[in-house]
């Protein structure tokens, strides 16, 4: 009799470690949240502190725009640089700022509403990757000395020389400024957008629309995995439904996995163009 009991309960035994034994193992899912971070493009704005000259204007004085620029150019010829080419949107929004300056009575590189030349030159709808503005007040002789006057200040000087500006805005302009007659002079120097590689939009595109499909399919598992943790099958119907389930579930884990992959070398494609930008910015 207790050997036929044994024997029962060995069988026993062996049917409960076979019936635990046969749940289907789930498939790991990395941490998903984001793969990778954008690289940012980097915009640069170079605005030396302004140049006051603490004289009033000279009544016969005529300062131009064009003869700016053909001094600011020979300083650049002097240096080795190539010319800087004129561009009307610079010119649109260095008047800009020559006029909103007399308006509103303030010298400085941020207006009182806090627009700046980066705002200015985006307004005039001229795309950029860096852009410097010099600004001047004072009475000065003529367009020489207004160059001479700058390129004797640091800043200004490093901006008129600046090596990886291509085009220029300048504009001027004689008015009345804290009750005394003087010479505003603006310049905008500028990179333009068009000079540098542009990383691949339908790339970041494809990539976004891939971190959204991931976010998608891990809720989706994430829920599937915590009902599957949570069921306790108790016979062959119910374990082999268990089992279909954890099959869907480990289904999905493989395709995010795949997904992740897949999104990795896409992020690590875009943001080798954006270093390439950002190269072609500061060089």
């Amino acid at each position: 009799m207790n050997k036929v009991f044994f024997a029962f309960l060995i069988l026993a035994l062996i049917s409960v470690f076979w019936f635990f034994g046969a749940r289907n193992n789930l498939t790991d899912i990395p941490n998903v949240s984001a793969p990778q971070v954008f690289e940012e493009i980097k915009k640069e704005i170079v605005t030396p502190p302004p140049l006051r000259v603490e004289k009033k204007a000279i009544p016969e004085a005529k300062l131009t725009p064009d003869g700016i620029l053909l001094w600011t150019n020979a300083e650049r010829t002097k240096a080795g640089l190539p010319a800087l080419s004129p561009n009307s949107k610079l010119a649109e929004s260095a008047l800009a700022k020559v006029k909103d300056m007399f308006k509103n009575q303030y010298f400085a590189h941020e207006s009182p509403g806090g627009k700046g030349v980066g705002d200015l030159v985006s307004e005039a709808n001229y795309e950029f990757i860096s852009v410097g503005e010099n600004l001047a007040l004072g009475g000065f002789e003529n367009d020489k000395a207004l160059v001479d006057a700058w390129m004797a200040s640091p800043g200004h000087r490093t901006n008129i020389l600046g090596k990886s500006w291509m085009e220029i805005g300048v504009a001027v302009g004689r008015g009345t400024f804290e009750s005394r007659d003087v010479w505003l002079a603006v310049q905008h120097f500028a990179k333009p957008l068009s000079a540098c590689p542009q990383p691949d939009q339908n790339l970041k595109i494809g990539i976004e629309s891939s971190e959204k499909k991931i976010d998608e399919l891990v809720a989706t598992a994430n829920q599937l995995r915590a009902e599957l943790e949570s069921s306790e099958p108790k016979n062959r119907k119910e374990l082999a439904e268990y089992n279909q389930r954890v099959s869907e579930y480990n289904d999905l884990a493989n395709q995010i996995n795949t997904l992740v992959n897949a999104t990795k070398l896409l992020i690590n494609t875009y943001n080798s163009q954006i270093r390439a930008l950002n190269q072609c910015v500061s060089g």
